[in-house]
């Protein structure tokens, strides 16, 4: 340490005879190591001063500094003054060309518009008129300040600059090594660091070999079952069940069968269906069994008995099949094992289905065989491993969160794969969710759009204006805002415009933008539950005809869940307090200076990372960016030791950011208002089942196209830039992922078991019991698991619940609790609502990243205690008031 000190005085003490003296290129510094000490020699010429005790010194003077072990790292090292001042010039103009224009105009507004890319600025306008204005002659003047700043700091390398003075380090051997300034306070700095660092480098490095290993197993065994099994192809069939109790055969190949696979398509009674039923005639049914026959040596037959449970399903009547959209239904019956006795006797067996109905004519089916059928509890352990997996990744950030959707998604196709069930292309592309990922496309061109006037920070500002700057009152009025809106419309597309004011609001507040998104995407799921159009569950819960016939309307849906969601934004509320008590928390830990640095370092490494070496053009832009952040850094290490400046006060605030983010464009803002008055509206008319005509998707991608013919967008390739597609493919390897989870039987699982439960208690406290299993059951999964498929399947669960008549269960309690429940539940993880992924995602197109755990920290705790409320609000409502 103390030979370091003293390095670093020299190096000032060289640096101040560098800025008074005339001729720099004669200048140079020599330092001689030996095993007794460093002697530092200055010469006009080439005066060498060696480390021996006799040597001299400027005029002939000598001293040893001080005695220490120096290293010397001896690198490649060149000093050319003008290879060095091309290296931190920007471009000039003439040297843009064409392609390099296309990559600069795809970068962020906030980037092109910065003064160190004026160069491009102004060949473009030179080429296409002036489409843009120029960076602003303060901002122009800023960044030659800070160049002639870091000129006088040493930073730069000009003629004066202390990097142009050679230090000449000389061993016992007679070896002299030519060192640059810099290279020695960085050398100095390894020095300090290797010693500390060994370890932890090591472990990192350990760490990060055994994380490879593993995915490369992960990757060699999906691989394997994909390459060792083909596409399940259905074998289709067509049979007539006759009428009346008559019996249909239908003969299975293998008679070897531990369980065997049945998919049936044919005119099906479904849960929702409005039948005119017939109180003379009963309902006919449909009874499938499996059989076991055996035989003799001449092949006549001996004994045929029954090998399975029965199963039996409802058809709707004879004269209504031809109106009746055809169903499928699938069921794995467990066979009974032979009879040992009957194997001695017999010569060999068979097993078949046996088809009856009692409908008064024939009734045509499709079937599907499948001899190997998923072992839904051995399917049940691998689906909860791949899941594991995957909040493995996510929660440590071993990889990337798309790429971790990615590989536990192609396990579980693997896994299929492996049990004989490997789904074809076309049937993994229909499990992607196509109309969520067209909406989330669609409200991120028009977001990207809308970002180009300036009307975010705008917003930013004026919302700082009308709360006097004070925060929690900010935060209130933010999070209520985004509740309301997020009633009326999906809650990823609040979302998606929420998320830039908040950003832009905070950062004109000085605070941390993470847990005021939290706080306002918590907010977002919340309001979301109140009607049946904010959030994805509610939708398939109040389009389900069955529910809908049942007096479950858009009023009487919002009615029911108002008095909750209120209870449960007021426990969120004040969560939030507790949670964020201290002010401090909702900052940065450094200067907003600082901060704001390190902000914008992260954004021009995103937008130079964005950019490949492949093309001479995307290099020269890349270049300009790395330069760029070069001299962020520069700046954040003297940020870092310098005074923190007294903040302004509120009304020189307001000025100052009033005069800076006005509106920028108010033609192209014109134009997107009425783009989103076309979307919006089109959004609340969805709440209107008479008038759905359009899908939420349709809509945005409608709203899109028509936003882009209005502004007269050439440069497409700009808007595509600023979608978030690491989001939407997030989005598409979660619906594959949650499918084939539900293939392998997890969700089948969960809903088999709360039904078990319910079935399970006596009948005075059956509806308790169906109020807190329902709610709490779903909200503990869609924390985990995605909540579509599961809201699918708790709404079959659901309505067959209300529908058995020895239960007697109100259908509407347990709707509210499923609603309450799948929707407060995606407040408890990052991954467990779409707007949560949203928000992250375009978080962290900003630079502002939080991890899974910084939002389970803050989601999870709220989620248990809004479910708690809730909790009371229904058993109150519904068991002791019997509201419903």
């Amino acid at each position: 340490m103390e030979a370091a000190s003293k390095l670093t005085q020299v190096q000032a003490t060289l640096r101040m005879r560098n800025d008074n003296d005339n001729d720099n290129d004669n200048n140079n510094i020599e330092l001689s190591v030996n095993g007794n000490g460093l002697s530092v020699g200055h010469s006009q010429k080439s005066i060498r001063s060696r480390g021996s005790s006799s040597g001299a010194v400027g005029h002939k003077r000598q001293r040893n500094v001080w005695p220490f072990k120096m290293r010397v790292k001896v690198g490649k090292f060149c000093l050319q003054r003008q290879a060095s001042n091309q290296s931190e010039k920007y471009p000039q103009p003439s040297e843009v060309t064409e392609g390099a224009l296309q990559v600069w105009r795809a970068l962020p507004e906030r980037i092109r518009q910065d003064p160190s890319l004026a160069s491009f600025r102004q060949e473009h306008e030179r080429l296409h008129g002036d489409v843009e204005p120029l960076p602003t002659e303060d901002g122009m003047q800023l960044e030659e300040h800070e160049q002639e700043q870091e000129q006088r700091n040493g930073h730069n390398d000009g003629t004066h600059a202390f990097t142009q003075i050679g230090i000449n380090v000389t061993n016992e051997a007679g070896q002299v090594h030519v060192l640059d300034g810099r290279d020695l306070e960085n050398n100095n700095d390894e020095q300090h660091d290797d010693g500390e660092t060994y370890c932890k480098s090591n472990l990192k490095k350990y760490l990060t070999w055994f994380k490879i290993s593993i995915l490369l197993v992960v990757w060699g065994v999906f691989t394997a079952f994909l390459m060792s099994n083909n596409e399940h192809v259905d074998q289709l069939s067509l049979i007539s069940v006759p009428s009346n109790g008559s019996t249909r055969v239908f003969p299975i190949t293998t008679s070897t069968l531990e369980r065997i696979g049945l998919a049936l398509r044919g005119p099906f009674r479904l849960q929702e269906n409005e039948l005119q039923l017939n109180v003379t005639v009963p309902l006919p049914v449909l009874q499938v069994q499996v059989t076991r026959t055996y035989y003799d040596v001449f092949g006549m037959e001996i004994y045929t008995e029954n090998a399975s449970q029965v199963w039996q399903l409802d058809i709707v009547y004879f004269d209504l099949i031809d109106a009746t959209k055809d169903t499928k239904k699938t069921r794995t019956f467990e066979l009974i094992p032979s009879d040992s006795s009957m194997l001695t006797t017999a010569n060999s067996s068979r097993l078949n289905f046996e088809f009856s109905s009692s409908i008064d004519g024939e009734l045509p089916l499709q079937l599907n065989v499948d001899e190997s059928p998923i072992y839904k509890r051995h399917g049940v352990l691998y689906a909860a491993a791949v899941l594991c997996g995957l909040y493995v990744m996510i929660i440590w950030e071993i990889v990337n969160r798309t790429f971790a959707a990615i590989i536990a998604s192609t396990l579980s196709v693997g896994i299929l794969a492996a049990l004989n069930s490997r789904p074809s292309m076309g049937t993994i592309m229909g499990w992607i969710d196509v109309e969520t990922l067209l909406l989330l496309f669609g409200m991120m061109i028009l977001v990207a759009i809308l970002s180009e006037t300036g009307v975010f920070d705008y917003l930013a500002v004026y919302a700082y204006k009308i709360t006097n700057g004070h925060v929690w009152p900010l935060i209130n009025c933010l999070c209520l805002f985004t509740a309301v809106l997020s009633s009326f419309l999906d809650n990823v597309t609040t979302v998606l415009l929420m998320t830039p004011v908040t950003i832009r609001l905070c950062e004109v507040m000085s605070l941390n933008p993470v847990p005021i998104l939290m706080c306002m995407v918590i907010y977002s799921n919340i309001g979301g539950a109140l009607t049946p159009v904010g959030d994805p569950p509610n939708v398939i819960i109040a389009s389900n005809n069955y529910i809908s016939k049942n007096g479950v309307n858009f009023a009487v849906f919002t009615l029911h869940m108002l008095p909750g969601v209120l209870l449960v934004m007021v426990q969120t509320y004040i969560q939030l307090r507790f949670k964020f008590r201290n002010i401090s928390d909702l900052q940065f830990k450094d200067s907003p200076e600082v901060e704001e640095l390190r902000h914008e370092i992260h954004v021009w490494k995103r937008a130079a990372a964005s950019l490949s070496a492949y093309s001479k053009d995307e290099e020269v832009v890349r270049q300009t960016l790395m330069k760029k952040v070069n001299r962020l850094k520069r700046s954040l290490k003297k940020r870092m030791t310098s005074v923190i400046t007294p903040a302004p006060n509120y009304e020189q605030t307001l000025a100052n950011l009033q005069a800076k983010y006005p509106i920028r464009n108010k033609q192209l803002l014109y134009k997107c208002t009425a783009a989103l008055v076309f979307v919006i509206s089109l959004f609340f008319l969805h709440s209107v089942p008479e008038l759905q005509r359009l899908s939420l998707g349709w809509t945005a991608l409608l709203g899109a196209i028509f936003l882009i013919i209005l502004a007269d967008i050439e440069d497409l390739e700009a808007i595509l830039a600023r979608v978030e597609w690491s989001t939407l493919l997030f989005f598409a390897a979660l619906f594959i992922l949650m499918e084939a989870l539900t293939e392998l039987g997890l969700i089948e699982w969960i809903g088999n078991m709360t039904e078990g439960i319910i079935l399970g208690v006596g009948e005075d406290q059956r509806l308790t019991v169906a109020i807190l299993i329902i709610l709490w059951v779903s909200a503990i999964a869609s924390a985990f698991v995605d909540n579509i498929p599961l809201t699918t399947m708790m709404v079959k669960i659901t309505i067959s619940l209300a529908q058995n008549s020895t239960l007697n269960l109100p259908l509407q309690p347990l709707v509210w609790a499923l609603a309450l429940g799948a929707c407060l539940g995606g407040n408890g993880t990052l991954i467990g609502a779409s707007a949560n992924v949203v928000c992250a995602g375009v978080a962290e197109q900003h630079g502002y990243k939080f991890t899974f755990l910084e939002f389970f920290k803050v989601g999870f705790p709220i989620m248990i205690g809004s479910i708690i409320v809730t909790t009371g609000y229904l058993l109150l409502s519904h068991s002791l008031l019997t509201w419903h």
